[in-house]
């Protein structure tokens, strides 16, 4: 592809986002700008709650006087996945759902809520060890996409919800 083709590709691309109406929920005007540091957590109680609430705060940020406070349910379970011809489970998925409510703190009603929900991975094979490291890292890893999943429909209707 000439460079030519390339220079009128983005201009194509940055007509087409111009007449969409795109605008950066984090910039001037955008739905959630000044969103960040208005949110605070409910205290977590277990490590999938400290890795949930972890990640949210490195998004969202910490919040001095928390306009809004979201409250979340963890649920996971675990699958086995694979297993060898002796009857040996080698591999599990690990698969999470979060419930959650962002609760206007001043009025008390639940501004917006819903659900989010994924699954990941881990090798079950080597010492009990590093069995439960990989479970651990599994579980760490899948509480940051159930969270990048809530922040992601936070700034999306942020519009919606926010005065």
């Amino acid at each position: 592809m000439s460079s030519f083709d390339r220079r009128a590709a983005v201009l194509m691309l940055a007509a087409f986002v111009a007449g969409c109406g795109f605008q950066p929920v984090y910039g001037p005007g955008g739905s959630a700008e000044g969103l960040r540091g208005t949110i605070g957590f409910d205290a977590p109680s277990d490590l999938e709650g400290f890795a949930l609430v972890r990640q949210l705060e490195n998004r969202l940020g910490l919040a001095d006087a928390p306009a809004y406070r979201l409250s979340a349910r963890i649920f996971t379970d675990q699958q086995e996945l694979g297993v060898t011809p002796d009857q040996v489970i080698t591999r599990y998925n690990l698969r999470g759902r979060v419930e959650f409510s962002l609760i206007d703190e001043t009025t008390g009603r639940i501004a917006t809520s819903g659900q989010v929900a994924s699954f990941t991975s881990y090798s079950a094979t080597g010492t009990p060890f590093a069995t439960q490291t990989a479970r651990e890292d599994a579980t760490d890893r899948l509480m940051t996409i159930l969270a990048d999943q809530i922040v992601s429909r936070l700034l999306v209707t942020a519009g919606e919800w926010r005065q």
